[in-house]
């Protein structure tokens, strides 16, 4: 899927409740916490990484690309 970045950039948690890979900005966190998110194929731990334009963040099987608006 596809996330339209507005701004510079969007941390990871709120990202994955965006885009509804996660319920909530809590689950969110535990899957990071938990080593279950990558980011442009490395695994990626801290909660508000800033994920910018371009970037591939992989969950659970799900995949987001992140697009400029």
């Amino acid at each position: 899927m596809e996330f339209q970045l507005r701004g510079e950039y969007v941390a990871l948690c709120d990202l994955l409740k965006l885009t509804g890979v996660a319920d909530s900005g809590g689950q969110g966190k535990l899957m990071i916490s938990n080593g279950e998110v990558t980011v442009d194929g490395r695994p990626e731990s801290r909660r508000t990484a800033k994920i910018r334009a371009n970037q591939m963040v992989k969950c659970l099987g799900q995949t987001v690309r992140v697009v400029a608006s």
